[in-house]
C-alpha cells in the first residue's frame, strides 16, 4: 500500500454534510492509505449515511464532547474497530459550537453559560479528546489536528467563538508542550471560510466571507473544502515529524494581509 498515511490508522470527528472539511479530510486520507473511523454527535445516522459516499467503508461511533462517559469509553470503542493493542496514529478534531447568543454581534451581551459552552466545545474539547485517546496514540506516537480560524484579530459577528478559537490556539500549543515526550505531535489548520453547515450557523457569515473575495491574494473558493482538507492530511502523515504546536494557514493569504 502506498501513500502518504499508508498503515494509518485515523480518527476523524466533526463529519455533518459532504461539504464539510471534515469529510474531505476522511476522503483524502483513505486515498492516501489510512484506516478511518468517524464520530457522530446526536445525528450519528446522518453520519452514517454521508459516510457512504466515502471510496471505503467507514464505522461511526457516538461522540458528545461534553458527555464525560463517551470520553471515558471512547479508547476502548476505538480499538473495538482497529483491534486491541494497535494504537491510534492521529485525531482530527474538527468540533465547534456557540450558542447563537454569542454570535451575531451580541459579544457584550451574552452571559457567562453560552460563553462556557463555547469554549467547553469548541477548545477545551481539544484537550479531553487527545486526552481520552492519549493510551492509543502513545504506543507508537501520533499527530493531532485541529480545525481553526484564525483568532489573531477580531472578526465581523463573530464574537465569542472568535475567543473560543484564541483558547483552541493556546491549549493545542499546551498540549504541544506536554505530549512532545511521547513523540505526539499537535498542530492546527486555520481554513478560511468554507460553506459548510458550521458556517450556516454563524449569523452574517456572507459579510465575513466576503473579505476572502478581496484580500486573498492567492485567491480563495468558498465551495472548496479540499485544500483545508489536504493540509490536514499532510499534518496527519509523517513528512512533519517534528512539527508541533504550529498553526498552519489554509486561507489563500489573507492572514498576512495589511490594509
Amino acid at each position: 500500500m502506498s501513500g502518504l498515511l499508508a498503515g494509518k490508522r485515523i480518527l476523524v470527528t466533526g463529519v455533518l454534510l459532504e461539504s464539510s472539511i471534515a469529510f474531505h479530510t476522511a476522503r483524502l486520507a483513505q486515498e492516501e492509505g489510512a484506516e478511518i473511523l468517524l464520530t457522530g454527535f446526536g445525528r450519528v445516522s446522518l453520519v452514517e449515511r454521508i459516510a457512504k459516499r466515502l471510496p471505503k467503508p467507514v464505522p461511526v461511533i457516538e461522540l458528545d464532547v461534553q458527555n464525560q462517559e463517551h470520553l471515558d469509553t471512547l479508547a476502548a470503542r476505538v480499538s473495538e474497530h482497529f483491534g486491541e493493542g494497535i494504537g491510534l496514529d492521529g485525531v482530527v478534531h474538527s468540533v465547534a459550537f456557540a450558542p447563537q447568543d454569542a454570535l451575531g454581534g451580541n459579544f457584550l451581551n451574552t452571559g457567562w453559560d453560552s460563553v462556557a459552552t463555547a469554549v467547553e466545545v469548541s477548545a477545551y474539547s481539544l484537550k479531553s479528546l487527545t486526552m481520552s485517546l492519549l493510551p492509543l496514540l502513545e504506543r507508537r506516537g501520533g499527530s493531532v489536528v485541529g480545525m481553526d480560524f484564525d483568532a489573531q484579530v477580531a472578526w465581523p459577528k463573530y464574537d465569542w467563538m472568535g475567543v473560543a478559537k484564541a483558547a483552541l490556539e493556546a491549549t493545542s500549543r499546551y498540549l504541544a508542550r506536554d505530549l512532545g515526550h511521547k513523540n505526539i505531535r499537535v498542530n492546527l489548520i486555520s481554513a478560511g471560510p468554507i460553506k459548510s453547515m458550521a458556517a450556516k450557523s454563524i449569523p452574517g457569515f456572507e459579510e465575513l466571507a466576503d473579505v476572502w473575495d478581496t484580500r486573498a491574494p492567492i485567491g480563495w473558493d468558498l465551495a472548496d473544502p479540499d485544500p483545508a482538507a489536504r493540509g490536514v492530511v499532510a499534518l496527519l502523515s509523517d513528512w512533519f515529524p517534528k512539527t508541533t504546536g504550529e498553526i498552519v494557514h489554509v486561507d489563500g493569504g489573507v492572514h498576512m494581509m495589511g490594509a
